[in-house]
């Protein structure tokens, strides 16, 4: 656990040195915080360090006023690589994470070395959706849309099998401050990244759990068929954070990309 100040802002962070391979950014899904790539950790082969944050208004993060751009939380991404003193890294990402690291890739390509895009897309639902979402959690809050969020982030056979686990992650949603929510969902209504991803030249592994509900695998798939240097992999008996779900399967696919790109 460790923080760092951004102008007024107090930002948390982890930085755990593993070995000497590359080092591995990580950036997390709506809702949630860095923790949901613990699973995922010790499965990866040949990473020398790995750092992973919370976004603003999640986790330990301080809030900020929303709304906010993809943009605003890319420019988030920067502070803490600066922070650090990466100058080159693998990067990684789920959900609006995935469209963080789409943007920051795009932004900074030298800075890139290898992508990987997990349940994203450059455009995640139409603006109307998203902001009947801020509408009704503004009116209702975060609790009444959890059930629901729920079954897009994880399969039916996981929430039968896990109900500690689903409950669990069910709090952590829940009690993401409200601002840093409806921050994130006002970025995500407004961003449309597709021309700077289609652009990208970085080797990028695009997954996708077979079960998602909130990015289906067929958009995900198009999105990596678009791309200049990307490859599709679909994580079998997975929603939309198959970190949790299926690390293994997470951690094969991403340890022989590495592997192929001659990264590890």
């Amino acid at each position: 656990m460790a923080f760092f100040k951004a102008g007024s802002r107090t930002i948390h962070y982890s930085d755990r040195t593993m070995g000497s391979g590359p080092t591995l950014v990580l950036a997390n899904s709506l809702g949630t915080d860095f923790r949901i790539w613990d699973p995922l950790l010790p499965k990866l082969d040949g990473i020398g360090r790995i750092v992973r944050y919370d976004k603003r208004g999640h986790g330990l993060t301080d809030v900020a006023e929303p709304p906010y751009s993809i943009q605003d939380l890319s420019s988030d991404l920067k502070l803490l690589v600066d922070h650090v003193g990466l100058d080159h890294f693998l990067l990684g990402g789920v959900s609006i994470g995935g469209m963080i690291a789409q943007d920051f890739a795009a932004r900074h390509p030298d800075r890139v070395d290898a992508l990987v895009c997990m349940d994203t897309a450059p455009k995640i639902g139409e603006a109307s959706l998203w902001q009947d979402r801020i509408e009704a959690i503004s009116t209702n809050g975060i609790d009444s849309i959890a059930d629901g969020v729920m079954e897009r982030w994880f399969s039916a056979s996981f929430r039968k099998n896990n109900p500690a686990a689903t409950a669990g992650w069910r709090n952590l949603l829940t009690r993401t401050t409200l601002a840093g929510y409806l921050g994130c969902c006002a970025a995500i209504r407004d961003a449309d990244l597709t021309a700077a991803t289609l652009a990208l030249t970085v080797p990028t592994l695009v997954l996708c759990g077979a079960e998602d509900g909130a990015t289906p695998p067929a958009l995900v798939k198009t999105t990596a068929d678009a791309m200049q240097n990307a490859s599709y992999v679909e994580i079998p008996n997975a929603g939309h954070i198959p970190s949790l779900e299926q690390p293994d399967a997470v951690a094969s696919a991403m340890n022989r990309f590495f592997r192929e790109q001659g990264l590890t």
